[in-house]
C-alpha cells in the first residue's frame, strides 16, 4: 500500500493522471497518492468485497461498470502505462489479458511494470513462474519477455514509463504501415543503423523517416511530428519495444 502511494505520488508530481479500480487497498493507495484531482476511477458493481473508496467516490472523473471486459476494455483504451501490484485473481486476470492483448497486437505498446514492495516476491514469484512453465517449453518467446518489467525498486518503475515517452510519442497503422511518431527527429546515421539492427521485423523495404503521411490528415495537432515508417511484420511484439526503447536512447 505504501509503495502503491509514493508510486502515485511520483507520478502525480510528472503530471500524469493515475486511473485504478476505484477500491480500497492498493487501488486506494493509487488515488491517495495522486489526489482526487489526478485520479480516475473505473468502479464494478459486485454482490460482496468490492465499494468504491472515499477518495474517488464523489467525483465526475468515477465510471461504474456492470461487466468485467468493459471494464478492463477502458482500462486499456485509457492507460498509456500499466503498473501492476500484488493481489488476487483480478490482478492476475489484467496482467495476463494486457500482455495478451500487447503481444498479439491487439493493444498497443504500453509500458507494463510488475511492482513489488520493497523486497517482496509476490512477482519475483511469478516471474520464475514464467520463465520456467511458459518460456522454457516455448509456449512464449524469449522476445516476449521484453514487454513487461518485474522490480521493487521506486525509481526504475518511474523511470520506465518515462524513459518510453522520451522521444516515442504514439503509433497507428496507415494499410500494412506502422507510424511511430516521435517527438523530436531522429539523425539520418541511427535511422541507417536501426533499419539494419531491426531487418527481422520489416516485412519488406525499409524502416524511414517521413512527415505525416496523407492518411493522418484527420490528426493534425500530430502533423508536425516526425515519424519512422515501415511495414510492420505483426509479430514478436517485443522486438518493437525493443526498437522503442533504442529510438528512445539514440
Amino acid at each position: 500500500y505504501i509503495q502503491a502511494v509514493r508510486f502515485a505520488e511520483r507520478m502525480r508530481e510528472s503530471k500524469w493522471m493515475v486511473i485504478t479500480g476505484a477500491g480500497d487497498g492498493i487501488m486506494k493507495a493509487g488515488h491517495g497518492g495522486a489526489g482526487v484531482e489526478a485520479s480516475f476511477g473505473v468502479s464494478i458493481s459486485l454482490p460482496f468485497e468490492q465499494k468504491t473508496n472515499t477518495i474517488i467516490a464523489d467525483d465526475h472523473k468515477l465510471v461504474n461498470f456492470k461487466y468485467f471486459f468493459t471494464r478492463k476494455l477502458m482500462f486499456m483504451k485509457e492507460a498509456m502505462a500499466v503498473v501492476l501490484f500484488p493481489g488476487g485473481f483480478g490482478t492476475q486476470d489484467e496482467g495476463f489479458e494486457v500482455l495478451t492483448l500487447v503481444q498479439t497486437g491487439k493493444a498497443l505498446l504500453v509500458p507494463i511494470i510488475m511492482m513489488d514492495a520493497p523486497g517482496g516476491t509476490y512477482w519475483e514469484t511469478w516471474h520464475r513462474y514464467v520463465e520456467e512453465h511458459l518460456l522454457a517449453p516455448g509456449l512464449i518467446s524469449t522476445w516476449d519477455m521484453r514487454l513487461f518489467r518485474v522490480t521493487d525498486d521506486l525509481d526504475e518503475a518511474v523511470r520506465e514509463i518515462e524513459r518510453f515517452y522520451a522521444r516515442y510519442h504514439s503509433c497507428r497503422y496507415v494499410g500494412d504501415l506502422l507510424v511511430l511518431r516521435l517527438s523530436s527527429p531522429l539523425p539520418d546515421a541511427v535511422v541507417r543503423e536501426l533499419d539494419e539492427e531491426f531487418r527481422d521485423i520489416v516485412a519488406r523495404g525499409r524502416i524511414e523517416q517521413r512527415a505525416a503521411l496523407p492518411a493522418e490528415r484527420g490528426e493534425p495537432e500530430l502533423a508536425e511530428l516526425p515519424r519512422l515508417v515501415f511495414p510492420f511484420a505483426r509479430r514478436h511484439f517485443g522486438r518493437l519495444r525493443v526498437l522503442i526503447d533504442r529510438i528512445n536512447d539514440a
